[in-house]
C-alpha cells in the first residue's frame, strides 16, 4: 500500500496550524497593500525553456520538470541523455521568473511603475531537512519600471513595516550592491572568469571567517596576488567608532576609490528609509553580502532579526531579466519575505475578534433545531461548530480550543438562542 505520509519535504497542516498561517498571511497582504502594491497570480507551472534560461542560478537544478504528454517507452529511452527533450513544463522554483514573464505578457494593461504582490507556493527538489522544504510559500513584493533608488527605499520601508505589524519589531536590512562587489574583485585583481567561484567562497565569510575564505580561494587556484590583496584588506585595522548608515560608513568598509554613483545610491536609500521610519536607520552596509542569484545586477539585501541568526528574507535589483522576455530593458527590483521562517516566530494569538462558539448537544436534539441555532449565531457574527457530546467532554473542548474556539454552550432539545449559556473555553 502507498504511504499515508505526505511526500518528503512537504507537509500537511492541521486546522490550528492552517489558521495561524492564514492570520500571518493576512497581515502581510494588508501591509503590502497599504504600501500601494497590488496582488497578481501566475500559474504554478511555466515552460521548461523559461525556467532553464540561465536566470535562476542553482535553483534551476532543483526544478521539478513535467514529462511531455504521450511519450512512449521508446521516446523516453531515446531521450535518456537529454532530459530537456522529454519535458515541456516545470513547477516554478521562485516567483521572480514568473513575474518577469507576466509583465512581458501584460505590460500594456499595467501602470508605468508597477508594484506587484505575489504570495504563493513554489517547489524545489531540495534535500529535506529542518527548515528546508520542497514546497514552501514565498511572499514577494516587486517594483518594475523604476530604475532609481526610490524603488529600493519603498521596498525596504514596506518590508520593515510588515515585520513590525507581525510583532517582530527590531528588524534590520543588510544591504550591498553587486556593482560594489564587481569593483572590489577587479580592484583586488581577480580575473573575470574566476569571479563566480570567488563569490561563492566570499559568501561563506560569516561561517568560515577570513582565514577560511583565503584558504578556500587558494584551494580554488584563484589568482594568488588577488587572494593576498583580499586577505590583507580583511585583516586591516578597524576603528570602533560608531558611524550611522550613510556615505561615511559605506566608504569606511571599502577600499579607497569606491565608485561615487553606487555609494550615493546606497546612501540615498538610507536617507529615504530614515525619513520614513523616523528612527535610527535599520540598514547595515555589508560589502561582502553576495546572495546567490545570478540575475542580480545592482542592490542586494537580506532581512535580519535579533531573535534568530539566519535571514528572514532578501532580494535585489534584476534589471536584465525582463528584457530577456520583452526584448527591451525594464528596471526591476524585489524583496521576498521567508514566510516559513517568519510564521514560526509570530505569536499564535488569534486577534480576529470573531466569537467562536462550540455547541455541544445530546444525540436526541433534533437536527433542524441545531441548524436553526447555528444559523442564528452565525447571523450575529459568530463562528459556530456543532459537536455531539462525548464521554470525555474535556478532550472534546480542549481540541476545540486548540482549533481557535473561545466559548461553548450545551444544547438541549427545544433550546432557543436566548437559552444558551456561553462559557469560556480558557
Amino acid at each position: 500500500m502507498a504511504s499515508v505520509n505526505p511526500p518528503r519535504g512537504m507537509r500537511d497542516f492541521l486546522p490550528a496550524d492552517k489558521a495561524r498561517r492564514e492570520r500571518v498571511l493576512a497581515v502581510i497582504r494588508e501591509r503590502y497593500r497599504a504600501h500601494g502594491f497590488d496582488e497578481i497570480e501566475t500559474p504554478v507551472m511555466e515552460e521548461y525553456a523559461r525556467l532553464h534560461a540561465g536566470l535562476g542560478g542553482d535553483n534551476e537544478k532543483l526544478a521539478y520538470n513535467v514529462l511531455k504528454r504521450g511519450l512512449d517507452a521508446d521516446a523516453i529511452r531515446s531521450g535518456a541523455d537529454d532530459p530537456a527533450s522529454l519535458t515541456d513544463l516545470g513547477l516554478r522554483y521562485d516567483l521572480t521568473v514568473p513575474l518577469a514573464r507576466f509583465y512581458a505578457s501584460n505590460r500594456g494593461q499595467l501602470p508605468a511603475v508597477f508594484r506587484s504582490i505575489q504570495i504563493a507556493p513554489v517547489w524545489r527538489a531540495e534535500r529535506p531537512q529542518k527548515g528546508r522544504y520542497r514546497q514552501f510559500v514565498q511572499c514577494d513584493i516587486d517594483i518594475i519600471g523604476d530604475a532609481s533608488p526610490r524603488a529600493e527605499s519603498e521596498l525596504a520601508v514596506a518590508t520593515l513595516d510588515t515585520l513590525d505589524a507581525l510583532g517582530l519589531e527590531g528588524g534590520s536590512i543588510r544591504i550591498n550592491d553587486r556593482r560594489i562587489l564587481d569593483w572590489m574583485l577587479d580592484r583586488f585583481g581577480f580575473a573575470a572568469s574566476e569571479r563566480p567561484g570567488v563569490l561563492i567562497t566570499i559568501d561563506k565569510l560569516d561561517k568560515i571567517g577570513p582565514g577560511g575564505v583565503a584558504a578556500e580561494l587558494r584551494e580554488r587556484a584563484a589568482t594568488a596576488t588577488a587572494v593576498d590583496a583580499f586577505e590583507t584588506f580583511l585583516g586591516r585595522p578597524m576603528t570602533l567608532e560608531h558611524r550611522p548608515f550613510g556615505e561615511g560608513q559605506i566608504r569606511a568598509a571599502l577600499p579607497d576609490g569606491a565608485p561615487d554613483d553606487v555609494v550615493a545610491d546606497l546612501a540615498g536609500i538610507g536617507a529615504a528609509v530614515s525619513a520614513a521610519r523616523g528612527d535610527d536607520v535599520p540598514l547595515v552596509f555589508d560589502p561582502f553580502l553576495v546572495r546567490g542569484m545570478g540575475y542580480y545586477t545592482g542592490t542586494i539585501f537580506e532581512l535580519a532579526h535579533p531573535s534568530v541568526d539566519y535571514s528572514l528574507g532578501g532580494g535585489g535589483r534584476y534589471d536584465g531579466m525582463i528584457g530577456r522576455f520583452l526584448g527591451q530593458d525594464a528596471p526591476a527590483v524585489g524583496f521576498s519575505i521567508g514566510f516559513e521562517r517568519i510564521v514560526d516566530l509570530v505569536r499564535a494569538a488569534d486577534d480576529s475578534g470573531v466569537p467562536a462558539v462550540v455547541l455541544v448537544h445530546d444525540r436526541d436534539v433534533p437536527w433542524e433545531e441545531l441548524l436553526a441555532l447555528k444559523s442564528a449565531l452565525i447571523s450575529d457574527g459568530s463562528r459556530v461548530r456543532l459537536e455531539q457530546r462525548t464521554k470525555n467532554l474535556k478532550a472534546l473542548l480542549d481540541r476545540a480550543g486548540s482549533d481557535g474556539y473561545t466559548s461553548f454552550a450545551t444544547v438541549s432539545a427545544g433550546a432557543t438562542p436566548d437559552d444558551l449559556e456561553l462559557k469560556p473555553l480558557a
